[in-house]
């Protein structure tokens, strides 16, 4: 009989995250880690005999000391799809954060930016393309700031929540369920670059969406299962894979690429670059920082002087951030939340009419993209070191940058140029945007 009082239960059935009980030897750190309403809700399932509830942030997979639980593995599949893709186009789609932590992996210094060798090392093992998502968030700004200042000016579904962090919305939609009109419609910038790939990519290079296999590399154990919604996929399944960083490292491992003797190259076209505001989506507060960037300019039509570009107030480390902005007339106010103990605390404030805020980012894992549950553990016991590191490195990449707003992206300029039109226009709804559905009654025990 297992002690779920020092254990988080895993379903068979969880397509994120899996785990091999007879590995465990219940120390409950995973325990200290799960949101305490998923894990109250996990106990009330295994008494129940009925179904766990899990959000996939994969925080109890990082914290494991003996692997006992760990992502689903997808790696071995793409290493079989690229030994065997025949007529099929093989493209990698790569996450802001993981160029700035995989290098740990490989004994590079924490927060080492790997950004310009990891096309070169997926090409050599058979990679047709090797995109950059923050080409997909800087999509998903243009989207998001546009939905922002629409709602500002109507003065409806405020505060609007951001919607990128599959964890965070899912936990949305079972324990916050009358808030789901104050998510963002806008899809994540994986879901939209999967979109934009599985058809106007596909149409470019006169491909069916079939023939091709998109792959995303994702700091996240919780895309794993954000990609089976099918609200989310345009063609029959806009991502094939999410691979994590963790197992990024071991295919390269296993085809013995040896990253420090690789040429470095650049991410392909259409998608080569994104914006530096693109980049920090990685981080705690860099949503936000991005779309106010955005937002500014929307509203305002000029842009922010480079020494107005970073909001420090957004930046760090603590769980709960807040900042007043002024747009031309509009006073702005954001909160940033990461860790989902931490968003509980600030629902309650705003339930209580405590506080009140126009913008809200969320992220389930503490520190945002960069500490996502499908990150390396080669630092685990210094993590807090590690995390601020590793932001620094997108922090840097972003200060060094010669495009610093999403919407200068000359990629998304001719995106909306050629096909989408403008943001939030009848074609961008269709392939940009999506839906939440109420699932409070995975809830158990309140009936």
């Amino acid at each position: 009989m297992r002690n779920y009082e020092v254990e988080v239960p895993v379903s068979e059935t969880n397509s994120a995250i899996m785990k091999e009980q007879e590995k465990c030897i219940s120390c409950g750190y995973c325990v200290n880690v799960c949101p305490p309403k998923v894990y109250e809700q996990q106990k009330i399932g295994i008494e129940n005999n009925s179904d766990i509830l899990c959000i996939s942030c994969g925080q109890c997979t990082n914290i494991c000391p003996v692997e006992a639980i760990k992502e689903r593995l997808s790696y071995k599949i793409v290493q079989r799809v690229l030994k065997n893709k025949e007529e099929k186009c093989v493209i990698f789609s790569i996450a802001p954060a993981v160029r700035v932590a995989l290098g740990e992996e490989f004994g590079f210094e924490v927060g080492t930016n790997l950004e310009h060798l990891i096309p070169s090392a997926l090409k050599s093992i058979g990679a047709d393309y090797v995109f950059d998502i923050t080409f997909g968030a800087d999509l998903t700004i243009m989207e998001e700031s546009k939905e922002f200042l629409n709602r500002l000016e109507s003065n409806e579904k405020l505060p609007q929540f951001t919607s990128c962090c599959p964890a965070w919305v899912k936990y949305a939609e079972v324990f916050y369920p009358e808030y789901l009109p104050n998510l963002s419609t806008t899809k994540s910038p994986i879901a939209m670059q999967s979109t934009i790939v599985k058809t106007l990519f596909a149409s470019k290079i006169k491909k069916m969406p079939e023939d091709i296999i998109h792959i995303v590399v994702a700091p996240c154990t919780a895309k794993k299962s954000e990609i089976q919604r099918k609200e989310l996929s345009i063609t029959k399944q806009d991502t094939d894979y999410v691979l994590t960083t963790r197992e990024l490292a071991a295919l390269f491992k296993e085809e013995n690429i040896d990253l420090r003797n690789l040429k470095p190259s650049k991410f392909d076209h259409p998608f080569p670059v994104g914006s530096g505001a693109g980049v920090i989506f990685g981080t705690s507060g860099g949503v936000s920082e991005a779309a106010m960037r955005t937002a500014y300019y929307f509203y305002t039509g000029v842009n922010l002087k480079k020494q107005e570009l970073n909001f420090q107030e957004l930046r760090g480390m603590n769980g709960i951030k807040e900042a007043t902005i002024t747009i031309k007339d509009k006073t702005v106010k954001v909160a940033i939340v990461s860790g989902l103990k931490n968003l509980d605390i600030l629902m309650e404030k705003i339930k209580s009419k405590e506080v009140s805020y126009d913008f809200i980012e969320v992220m389930a894992c503490p520190g945002g993209c960069i500490a996502g549950g499908g990150q390396p553990k080669s630092t685990l016991l210094n993590m807090q070191e590690t995390k601020k590191k590793r932001m620094e490195g997108l922090y840097q990449e972003d200060e060094k940058s010669h495009l610093r707003l999403c919407h200068q992206n000359p990629s998304i300029l001719k995106l909306y140029e050629k096909y989408l039109q403008y943001p939030g226009s009848p074609l961008a709804e269709e392939l940009l945007h999506t839906s939440c559905e109420d699932k409070s009654y995975l809830i158990e025990g309140e009936k």
